[in-house]
């Protein structure tokens, strides 16, 4: 039997939280009775954090008190431009966030979860990470390394009552896509079987379902929400 959490109102800590996906999963979370802590950089965010500051990550994470719920969300699009013309530093900025910001979050609030024996540990990937986007090798790398992470958590937790998943989406409406190059976005939308982006919304109901009490069958698993592009 699941270990059973506490009375108290369970905690999220969403990171970049401010706009797209994570501020998306931040109103459906709230909406549904659920105490959220926002992780960014942007104005407004609960706690103003560059998540790929361990030590900032640790002192944070440790003032917010317990965290039942974690939203891997912050990320960035990295370089629009063919792989033998990245730069070094590019790529690195691109992992820093997308992999090593989403490792410093997480460990911080793993130990947590297992003395409680209850967890629920969403991270956004992207078919990107899957099937690999032209043009956009580091986030396809970067979101192929959090799959793989997800998938190893999972196995690992799989008798702790935290559970760990992974959202591959498509391409949805948000600030972070509005950057990407026309050319690219045209591409990636061409591959949509129902011709469509997503909106952030629909991937906030699939979070909410993954967070919740609802699910505790699944772990190290990867979601699609791709309008019929995932093919696997």
């Amino acid at each position: 039997m699941e270990p059973q959490q506490d009375a108290r109102t369970r905690r999220a800590i969403i990171t970049g939280g401010q706009s797209g996906l994570g501020a998306a999963c931040a109103a459906r979370l709230r909406s549904d009775g659920i105490e959220v802590v926002t992780f960014d950089l942007s104005a407004g965010a609960d706690v103003s954090i560059d998540i790929t500051d361990p030590a900032a990550v640790e002192a944070a994470v440790s003032q917010v008190g317990p965290v039942d719920i974690l939203i891997n969300s912050a990320g960035v699009v990295g370089p629009n431009k063919p792989f033998w013309q990245i730069d070094l530093p590019e790529w690195q900025k691109t992992f820093d966030v997308n992999v090593n910001g989403l490792f410093n979050v997480t460990k911080a609030v793993v130990p947590g979860m297992i003395e409680r024996g209850w967890g629920r540990i969403v991270s956004m990937a992207s078919m990107a990470g899957k099937d690999g986007n032209p043009n956009l090798s580091a986030y396809s790398a970067s979101k192929a390394a959090v799959i793989g992470l997800t998938k190893s958590l999972g196995k690992e937790l799989a008798k702790t009552g935290v559970i760990v998943n992974a959202i591959a989406p498509a391409v949805i409406e948000t600030p972070m896509n509005a950057a990407t190059s026309p050319e690219v976005l045209a591409h990636i939308t061409s591959l949509i079987p129902m011709g469509r982006v997503g909106r952030a919304e629909e991937v906030a109901a699939l979070v909410a379902w993954l967070t919740s009490d609802e699910i505790s069958f699944s772990t190290g698993a990867v979601y699609d929400i791709s309008g019929g592009r995932a093919t696997y």
